[in-house]
């Protein structure tokens, strides 16, 4: 294998590469050392990222200052596993039909999908209000699972649709020489091509879903056991406080979920980009 680069451009890279890691991760190292601390210490000054009497205190009373948060956790992993599946069931026929079809007005809808992107869900939340009122969604699952699959049905298309194009139109063609039906042809040859596609879309909808879920449930929810995780850590803010070290305890237990969804993922990930890869 032929090294296209020299030592210097090596250096650089990493280089690069490690202080964007590092930029990335300064947030999450310094909630973890503000979950450690005492809360008057929280603000000491002058600042360290080291204090004295750091300990694992906040990880133990924040079950006892949030008795639902359990709830809320599994609440919130319910609510972005269902977007997922969802959004998932809309994405994948939409996108191929968008790679594969010719019909009137496909480049004005793929337009229109990229211009929805550009909305934020605040500016539709009032009609999106009277819409769960007028079904009688409101106070349900529903109410959350369905506006958050509809807001990243958009973007998964627009992601899946590149997939789907760089898979070679022959494969279908012999198959349908093969004698294959479209659907037999779909199920046996375009998905297990297309999974690191599909994959990736997955790890992004839920990951959306799972951090995107206040506006919707402080909204369309009124019901304390519907209630995601974002709305559990509203409630670490009291009328003369705020317990910061249980917040901070509690955003990194609650981003578990979403780490351990990530990483058994990534092992299909890069196994389908491995078993998937085709050449024009």
């Amino acid at each position: 294998m032929i090294n296209k680069y020299s030592k210097h451009e090596l250096v650089a890279i990493y280089l690069g590469l490690a202080c964007l890691l590092v930029f990335l991760l300064a947030p999450f190292a310094e909630a973890f050392f503000v979950s450690l601390r005492r809360l008057e210490d929280v603000f000491q000054v002058p600042y360290s990222l080291l204090s004295e009497n750091m300990g694992v205190e906040a990880y133990v009373t924040m079950w006892t200052s949030v008795p639902n948060l359990l709830r809320y956790i599994l609440n919130s992993f319910f609510i972005a596993l269902s977007v997922t599946l969802l959004a998932l069931l809309c994405i994948v026929p939409a996108a191929y039909a968008f790679a594969r079809f010719e019909f009137r007005m496909r480049d004005g809808f793929l337009t229109a999908f990229l211009a929805i992107n550009m909305i934020g869900a605040a500016v539709l939340i009032i009609p999106l209000y009277r819409l769960m009122m007028a079904t009688g969604l409101l106070n349900t699952y529903f109410a959350m699972i369905i506006p958050g699959a509809a807001f990243c049905v958009p973007t998964g298309i627009l992601l899946l649709r590149t997939y789907f194009l760089r898979i070679p139109r022959d494969l279908e063609e012999a198959a349908y020489v093969d004698g294959a039906s479209r659907v037999l042809t779909m199920r046996r040859i375009i998905l297990p091509l297309a999974m690191p596609g599909i994959v990736v879309v997955a790890i992004t909808t839920f990951v959306t879903a799972y951090a995107q879920q206040f506006l919707f449930a402080l909204t369309f929810n009124a019901i304390d056991d519907f209630a995601p995780l974002p709305v559990g850590l509203f409630k670490f803010f009291g009328q003369q406080h705020v317990a910061w070290n249980e917040l901070m305890a509690a955003s990194i237990v609650g981003t578990l979920p979403v780490l351990l969804v990530f990483f058994f993922l990534q092992r299909y990930l890069v196994a389908g980009l491995t078993s998937g890869a085709v050449k024009e």
